[in-house]
């Protein structure tokens, strides 16, 4: 069985996997990472690097999901 990573994202306990990256977790969760922006303990992270900015034991991320309207 493959060892987990712990992180927190928007305030609540998740685990994934090491070596997972931003945009694998975006894409876990379902979210477009053309509509969002993510804050990885308490710094933006840059859209052009979710697929190369991979998450650590106990990182605490922000996710704001764009709802577009009218």
């Amino acid at each position: 069985m493959s060892e987990r990573i712990a992180i927190t994202v928007n305030g609540e306990d998740r685990e994934v996997a090491p070596g997972d990256t931003v945009a694998a977790l975006l894409g876990a969760i379902g979210l477009d990472t053309r509509k969002v922006a993510v804050e990885r303990n308490e710094e933006i992270v840059p859209r052009s690097t979710y697929a190369t900015v991979a998450l650590a034991q106990g990182d605490r991320l922000e996710i704001v999901h764009f709802i577009g309207g009218g």
